[in-house]
């Protein structure tokens, strides 16, 4: 039985070998060269503590005072979109309470499932990907933050999470070569991370060692044919492909894939980006998030460092913009004021995009038409992070398995 897989990032990688582990003969389709998505400048976080959804009241409103700053944590750049209109309507929709509250418990067990089998793939001599559990520090500044810590930590216990609110000295002395400029910090121990660029060269090594895999870079899929309600070919410019099974997981441009099929998927771009530095002076023990500056700083893989953030909702051929980068940095010295990071050139920035749902849950699941049709994409900042997860439940849902978990809430044709 043949499926095929497009889309070469986490997600698509990580289907991919679930479904090679169970007997599939397996083509990953790709337009780019698997060596440079999305999946390779992110933070590195495993994070069950990101049990909260993009989609949260007062982001909208925020969002609106950002849109005044080309240096802000949080932009949508104006166009004239109607898909950018209607999953900006959807989005604002589910900024709510009731949302978050029912996101906590499915965003939690997607997290741990795929933390779980981050941890198993290291028990395999293949992989080896710099993972390490030492935690997430939520470092806050404003007395606003503070309180909201306190709920954070009381809701991540309620989940069975292992957090701890910490004050300013507590969290000096969990880094004393690094003058903070905080209030304090939510100590995340649930959470681990890793080197994405390991893990993403792990994963494509294993994949081209076994004889039932086969990639097809470098090709845009152009169009795919049913025949009786179920897909039969994936075409691209160069070849057909025929196929059993499909699994659509092409991350930001989900939306025009889905299109193939006739579905209409809600999605923006988010665009981020990061700058990694080897053997640099900034030194932090723990991967830390700047909050009021939305800015993620991870020590990974021994001597590098990586700082990044941004949310900046565009088009996916839009320039990218040092501003954002110099809100990166501008955040850093505000938080860590002995770092003194110059602005890089532009080709030692890395940027990526984030393929944004408009409610902040991911796309998992069949195709209410199309039985052999599965979507799994739109994971926000999160694909790293549930990326094992995912990879396994779409394995389930291909072999008509018992899922690991409910995906209800995951649904692709929610809205």
């Amino acid at each position: 039985m043949k499926c095929t897989v497009i889309g070469g990032g986490i997600i698509g990688l990580s289907s991919a070998y679930f479904l090679q582990e169970s007997g599939w003969d397996v083509t990953i389709i790709d337009k780019g060269d698997l060596s440079d998505n999305c999946s390779y400048g992110n933070a590195g976080y495993v994070c069950p503590s990101h049990f909260v959804p993009m989609a949260t009241p007062g982001i909208v409103k925020q969002g609106l005072k950002w849109m005044l700053n080309a240096q802000s944590p949080f932009y949508v750049k104006p166009r004239l979109s109607m898909d950018l209109i209607d999953w900006g309507l959807k989005f604002i929709r589910s900024a709510n309470a009731a949302h978050v509250e029912r996101s906590a418990v499915p965003l939690r067990d997607i997290a741990v499932l795929s933390k779980g089998w981050y941890e198993t793939w290291l028990r395999q001599p293949e992989f080896d990907f710099a993972y390490e559990q030492k935690g997430l520090l939520d470092l806050f500044q404003s007395e606003a933050n503070a309180l909201h810590a306190h709920h954070t930590v009381e809701k991540a216990l309620e989940l069975g999470l292992d957090a701890e609110y910490l004050n300013a000295e507590q969290v000096q002395a969990m880094e004393p070569q690094t003058k903070l400029n905080i209030r304090g910090a939510v100590y995340f121990k649930c959470d681990a991370h890793l080197y994405p660029n390991k893990l993403m060269h792990n994963l494509l090594a294993y994949l081209r060692s076994k004889s039932n895999v086969t990639f097809v870079p470098g090709q845009e899929v152009e169009g795919i044919e049913k025949e009786q309600g179920k897909i039969k070919r994936v075409k691209t410019r160069q070849g057909v492909y025929e196929t059993d099974m499909l699994v659509i997981a092409t991350g930001s441009w989900s939306r025009e894939m889905a299109a193939l099929v006739d579905v209409k998927l809600p999605m923006a771009a988010g665009r981020g980006y990061s700058i990694t530095y080897e053997d640099a002076p900034y030194k932090l023990n723990h991967p830390a998030i700047l909050m009021e500056g939305r800015v993620a700083i991870t020590p990974m893989d021994g001597n590098k460092i990586r700082f990044g953030g941004t949310m900046e909702i565009t088009s996916l051929n839009a320039p990218p913009d040092m501003n954002r980068v110099k809100g990166i940095l501008r955040s850093v010295k505000n938080f860590l004021p002995e770092y003194d990071i110059p602005l890089p050139p532009k080709e030692q920035v890395w940027f990526g995009y984030r393929p944004c749902s408009a409610d902040g849950l991911p796309y998992i699941g069949r195709l209410k038409r199309i039985d052999n049709c599965i979507l799994a994409t739109g994971h926000s900042m999160l694909g790293l992070s549930l990326g094992a997860g995912t990879g396994k439940l779409v394995s389930e849902l291909v072999n008509g398995q018992a899922l690991s978990m409910d995906i209800t809430p995951f649904a692709p044709e929610r809205f």
